[in-house]
């Protein structure tokens, strides 16, 4: 830290999943997801001995940056988030708004395994990351279950939409049950602001090698076309 106490940090790894452009990525993480993120290290950090110990751990604390967003010339202490309509304010530091006064998130995530590779070395494959593809990641910590979890915890005004899904149609049959399997999960969470009402506009988004263009009603997400990039 220097002398005006600006810290600067450095990733010691960055994520990479079939996440290409920031539509589609899930808002949260979630525990039980299907979508599988490769956690690979900078070569600095890619050293067998940080990692002693990890696979003990079921879960893991992310600590990243939003390097999507775009630069913020003043804060704002209140942010609209999409779950509300994008008609309701509430305070940036009661959401997990993107947009805050330093781009960092925080997300909780299953380690799936620990992988090697002759190209990228010890990897993390972990699961459940609302992360997109090039994320850089700052910090790794575990997560323990003694200390971290709360289960009689308040959820604010989040706990109104905690469980919101909508049921996927399939207009075409899916490429393969693996990438059915996570566009249902990433489509059911209505991955379109809220306050768009429009069930006879097509979204698009990419997942993978895929461009998946869909329509959303207030009943389900139907998925129209699949493409092949």
């Amino acid at each position: 830290m220097n002398e005006d106490n600006q810290l600067t940090i450095t990733p010691i790894a960055y994520a990479r999943n079939g996440f290409s452009q920031k539509f589609g990525i899930p808002r949260q993480s979630r525990e039980g997801s299907v979508l599988l993120t490769r956690i690979v290290f900078e070569p600095e950090f890619r050293v067998r001995e940080a990692l002693r110990g990890i696979e003990g751990y079921s879960h893991l604390w992310l600590i990243w940056g939003f390097h999507q967003n775009r630069p913020m010339e003043k804060w704002s202490p209140t942010v609209r988030p999409p779950r509300l309509g994008g008609n309701s304010r509430e305070g940036v530091f009661a959401t997990r708004s993107p947009y805050r006064p330093n781009p960092l998130g925080l997300s909780s995530v299953r380690l799936a395994r620990v992988e090697e590779t002759p190209h990228e070395g010890l990897t993390l494959l972990v699961a459940g990351a609302d992360l997109m593809d090039g994320t850089p990641i700052y910090d790794i910590k575990p997560y323990l279950s003694f200390s971290d979890a709360h289960p009689d915890a308040q959820n604010g005004f989040a706990e109104a939409t905690k469980d919101f899904r909508l049921p996927v149609r399939w207009g075409v049959p899916a490429p393969d049950i693996e990438t059915q399997m996570a566009l249902e999960e990433i489509l059911s969470q209505k991955p379109v602001p809220a306050y768009q009402d429009a069930p006879e506009r097509i979204y698009g988004l990419e997942y993978n090698h895929f461009e998946v263009h869909f329509s959303v009603s207030d009943e389900a997400v139907t998925v129209l076309r699949i493409i092949e990039k």
